[in-house]
């Protein structure tokens, strides 16, 4: 009886929460003039991330490995109103080449005030481990400790301009998912680093807000391609995700759910019905399609 009131009064607590961040707007005053950079930006997510930010005025540094697209990106955040639009290219497989990414932010935006971490890749491949090492350490260090060496090289700045990381994260971040181990483990990974960030920020009373994305499947062409045959789930629009993702940013908070209704309820689930939980999403997978 005690467990099933916990279940419900944690139900209510989300629920709450989301109806009073969905009731809140942002206003392009409350980001005009901002600095951001978007990781992962040149298509899908952080490429509407980018385009949301430039609407409202913001200075916008976009960064892929794709010079062209870069340039494309740069091209229409300037026609929709950025304060100004710059692109460098980097590897996020390469350390150093993340580390010269927050670096150059900083140097051609003379600060930075939203660090957007979206960016995917270690070419890890959608299906049953079959004890590839590589696979595991490279999508460790492109999911993960990229993500880390940019929040490390930016720090100073953010303390000094009391701004926002924000972390694309997912429900495999959360919940592990079968047949994307390697990438699920560095999810997990960033889910440990910036919660404990965030809490060291409040206790050490620096102004500096982390805002965790918990999305599930978004319809860019990543994962489209990569998992459009293997689930039966309907993937969400990446517009709206990245309308959801700059909200929250904005706002400062803590954690964003996208969709909503399709992630929170299976996160608050988890920890009361894991075998349950785990065979609804079983259901989801094609394993005629899946090697």
């Amino acid at each position: 009886m005690a467990g099933i009131k916990l279940v419900l009064s944690s139900l209510l607590i989300g629920l709450c929460a989301h109806y009073f961040y969905s009731t809140e707007t942002i206003t392009p005053d409350m980001v005009k003039g901002k600095k951001v950079l978007v990781t992962g930006s040149s298509t899908g997510i952080g490429e509407q991330i980018a385009y949301k930010f430039a609407e409202m005025g913001a200075h916008v540094m976009v960064t892929a490995r794709r010079a062209k697209q870069l340039q494309e990106v740069v091209n229409k955040c300037l026609q929709l109103g950025a304060g100004s639009a710059h692109y460098v290219v980097s590897d996020m497989g390469n350390l150093t080449s993340a580390k010269n990414v927050s670096e150059e932010a900083i140097k051609k935006l003379g600060g930075l005030d939203y660090l957007v971490l979206n960016h995917i890749g270690g070419g890890a491949s959608f299906g049953s481990f079959k004890g590839d090492m590589e696979a595991v350490l490279s999508s460790n260090n492109v999911n993960f400790l990229s993500y880390v060496q940019l929040t490390a090289t930016a720090l100073k700045a953010l303390l000094e301009s009391q701004g926002s990381i924000v972390v694309m994260s997912s429900l495999s971040g959360r919940i592990g998912a079968p047949f994307s181990t390697s990438y699920c483990a560095a999810k997990f990974g960033l889910e440990g680093f910036y919660s404990s960030l965030r809490r060291e920020f409040t206790l050490n009373k620096s102004n500096v807000s982390v805002t965790v994305a918990v999305l599930g499947y978004i319809d860019t062409e990543n994962a489209v391609r990569k998992v459009g045959d293997k689930v039966t789930m309907s993937a969400s629009p990446k517009e709206e995700c990245a309308a959801e993702v700059v909200k929250a940013a904005v706002l400062r908070q803590p954690e964003l759910f996208y969709p909503f209704w399709g992630i929170k309820p299976l996160v608050l689930l988890r920890d009361w019905a894991p075998t349950l939980i785990g065979k609804l999403l079983d259901n989801f997978f094609v394993l005629d399609n899946i090697h």
